[in-house]
């Protein structure tokens, strides 16, 4: 009996993950009564712009190749063409910029503090499981783009 491929096993989607550490940070504002973040809401176009540009860089290179970006779905091949030639996480680098850029809108110095618990979660529960599975499926020839590839830049 074949053996049937059910993805990397990641069991929340990456967006909830880092909007959900960011939204923490509302409410731990409203809780404490925190003051806003003295940025003003427009730098967020800094992060924000590249960030989604990323995020779609990287989907439009999963849709060319017939693949779904949606990690807790099976994959047919590694993607290392384009900006995965540069990282192996372009998405998941597009969401954490992105991430501080909205951060930065929401006025929120705890979404700012949150942001390295966001990307810890990330690379724990979401990229980690992906590399054990796209090692498993693939084997050599992933851990050679592991080796050329860094996993963020």
């Amino acid at each position: 009996m074949a053996e049937v491929d059910h993805g990397a096993g990641v069991m929340c989607p990456p967006p909830f993950i880092y909007l959900g550490v960011l939204l923490l940070g509302p409410v731990i504002d409203r809780l404490l009564g925190l003051p806003p973040l003295p940025i003003p809401g427009g730098f967020s176009i800094l992060f924000l712009f590249p960030g989604f540009i990323l995020i779609g860089i990287a989907i439009g290179l999963f849709r060319r190749r017939g693949e779904n970006p949606n990690p807790a779905t099976t994959t047919s091949g590694i993607i290392d063409t384009g900006i995965y030639a540069r990282t192996r996480n372009p998405m998941y680098l597009g969401m954490a910029i992105a991430y501080l850029g909205l951060a930065i809108l929401l006025h929120s110095m705890p979404s700012l503090l949150l942001w390295p618990l966001a990307l810890l979660l990330i690379r724990n529960q979401v990229i980690a499981r992906e590399e054990r599975y796209l090692t498993a499926k693939f084997g050599q020839p992933y851990l050679d783009y592991m080796a050329r590839v860094k996993r963020w830049f």
